[in-house]
């Protein structure tokens, strides 16, 4: 820290009790100068010869009160008042980091200049300041910490402005020209030590990193870290990213509990303030603040009651980086009185602003996470969002409390987004089932369509043909797609299959989020009993039991064409014999569907033939 000592002459001032001042000489003071609570007894003469205000000051006091005179609004109080007299007695007085605009607002009060004498006070103090603490980092933040209690004062006198001119220089610079000695606020680092391998044979470190300044200005308070922070903005040689991260740094210093959740015993209006600052100085260019900053930046004003200004200008980043946040990061809690655990609507009012974002925006734009995640081409943020969506599903699922109206509505704002594999949406379809075992069979139907059964694993499709939770009609559905998966395995090739069949398979979906069939009738609707999951499972198993058998491939390949004939004959005549039945109760099936049966097995391929042919895509 730079400092600088005036004067010679001992220091000869004395306290008679907490309120009394007074200089230890031969001579009687001659003058009382009353600042604040404080009496100091002085003499006229070093004092009036250096300033022009307490020349003034004596000159108006009348015989009655002899030479006393108040002083009750001097910026600094008692202490830079007494800077400045030890100064015009010749007194040594040493000036620091953390007293100097405090005496250089007390002398320019007192009118210290140099037209009533040379070398005094304001000049000495103003050559300190350019000279010495304008240069130094660590000296202009404690300068300008200490002009907050001397405005307007420190403002009038351009020390604010200085400072913040300093710090922003400095922090603008190139890094290469940076010296650790800058900053005071680090932890130290093994390089110092001279025992890290950062270390070159010349004993230099390694280079300093580009936000090496940002962890020294979470001291300030926010009204002197904003306008810092639009300074350097102002410069514009501090790029965005480092910008977002000074800001993280900050909240992350000065607001408790921000990366937990914020402490429900503070000051609201003060850090409701911080947090809108904060969300004010956000850089413009996208992406160059983390989603999940963000995210717990919305969570910290929507609980400290923000304006909607700044709730709305978060919402609107965030719906365009959604890509890049994480399941925790959206697990935002309800306000108090919801039945609800987590607020679902926000999630879902940020899910719509992506999908209007994405629509609005060109391929292009996704170039950040076409970089990161190649396989997924132009459309990867879409990819990523509904991957995360369904964690986020398959969370909120959990609530007891939490209405099927919106886990479906949350589900359907993704259904139009492609992605390989629909076990993610599966897993938390089955744990909405399990935490809601009340639901009706409608409500069972609506959830299940959310989900296409020709995008699930083997592994999904095991667990599902098992899952006594879900309707008969979605166990069928597994089953046909695994026949037909079977088949086409068998042969090598779907060429041969019937142009009916092979629309049914994943890659004849043509981006199709869900399928499944018109039949409406009670069976399809229904649950699965004990005694329907056994038989479905035991075909299930025979089928990939033929599947994974080993041995050459001639004998792999005729196994499976018994698995896939076994699977013909036996599940299919039981499952779609069912829906037989049921179709000509209803007078649904013409003489000419039934006139060219043959043999049991050809009946029941030719009954099934109605209803493969009138399978569609459910919306």
């Amino acid at each position: 820290m730079k400092f600088m000592k005036l004067g010679s002459k001992p220091d000869s001032f004395q306290t008679d009790g907490g309120y009394i001042r007074f200089v230890a000489s031969e001579l009687a003071t001659d003058m009382v100068v009353n600042v604040g609570d404080v009496k100091f007894y002085l003499h006229k003469f070093p004092l009036l010869s250096k300033s022009a205000r307490l020349q003034k000051l004596v000159a108006a006091t009348n015989d009655a009160n002899g030479d006393e005179i108040h002083i009750q609004d001097i910026p600094g109080g008692p202490a830079a008042f007494e800077v400045c007299a030890k100064f015009c007695y010749g007194m040594t007085v040493t000036l620091n980091a953390y007293n100097v605009v405090a005496a250089r607002c007390a002398a320019e009060y007192l009118e210290m200049y140099e037209t009533v004498e040379k070398g005094n006070l304001i000049y000495k103090i103003d050559v300190f300041l350019n000279s010495s603490i304008f240069r130094s980092w660590k000296d202009s933040i404690i300068v300008l910490q200490t002009t907050k209690s001397l405005l307007p004062w420190s403002e009038e006198l351009k020390v604010v402005s200085h400072c913040l001119d300093s710090i922003a220089s400095k922090a603008s610079i190139d890094t290469s020209k940076v010296e650790w000695s800058y900053t005071y606020n680090r932890k130290k680092i093994a390089s110092e030590n001279g025992n890290s391998p950062q270390w070159n044979d010349a004993r230099k470190p390694q280079m300093v990193p580009k936000d090496w300044w940002v962890e020294d200005l979470c001291e300030l308070p926010i009204d002197l870290y904003k306008r810092v922070i639009a300074t350097i903005k102002t410069k514009g040689r501090v790029s965005g990213d480092v910008i977002g991260e000074a800001l993280n740094a900050y909240t992350l210093r000065r607001l408790p509990g921000f990366s937990k959740g914020v402490n429900q015993n503070i000051d609201f209006v003060k850090y409701r303030s911080l947090v809108e600052t904060i969300v004010w100085l956000l850089p413009t260019e996208k992406g160059v603040v983390s989603c999940s900053f963000l995210l717990r930046l919305l969570r910290a004003a929507i609980f400290l009651d923000c304006g909607e200004t700044e709730r709305n200008e978060l919402m609107r980043r965030i719906a365009q980086q959604l890509p890049e946040a994480t399941m925790n990061d959206l697990l935002i809690r309800a306000p108090p009185g919801e039945a609800t655990v987590y607020d679902v609507d926000i999630v879902q009012n940020l899910v719509e602003g992506f999908v209007t974002h994405s629509s609005q925006t060109e391929p292009v734009d996704n170039e950040f996470l076409g970089s990161r995640s190649p396989k997924f081409g132009p459309d990867a943020s879409k990819v990523l969002v509904a991957k995360l969506i369904d964690c986020y599903l398959a969370e909120i699922a959990r609530d007891p409390n939490l209405p099927l109206s919106k886990f479906v509505k949350l589900g359907e704002t993704i259904a139009s987004f492609s992605r390989p594999s629909h076990d993610g949406l599966y897993r938390a379809i089955d744990m909405y089932l399990k935490e809601h075992p009340g639901i009706s069979k409608s409500e069972r139907k609506r959830i299940c369509k959310l989900m296409d059964c020709r995008k699930l694993s083997a592994e999904a499709r095991m667990h599902a043909v098992q899952n006594e939770r879900l309707p008969l009609r979605v166990v069928v559905q597994v089953l046909f797609f695994e026949q037909v998966r079977a088949t086409a395995s068998a042969e090598n090739s779907t060429s041969d299959l019937p142009g009916s069949i092979r629309a049914l398979l994943p890659a004849g979906s043509h981006g199709s989020s869900r399928s499944t069939t018109t039949n409406t009738e009670e069976d399809w609707d229904s649950v699965p009993t004990a005694d329907d999951i056994k038989a479905l499972k035991g075909e299930l198993a025979t089928l990939r039991l033929g599947s994974n058998d080993s041995g050459n491939e001639a004998a792999k390949s005729e196994v499976e064409k018994v698995a896939a004939s076994r699977m013909k004959g036996l599940v299919m005549s039981k499952i779609f014999s069912k829906l037989w039945s049921n179709k000509e109760r209803h007078g649904e099936i013409s003489s000419s569907d039934t006139s060219d049966s043959h043999g049991s097995v050809n009946a029941e391929e030719t009954k099934s033939t109605p209803s493969r042919s009138r399978r569609h895509s459910l919306s």
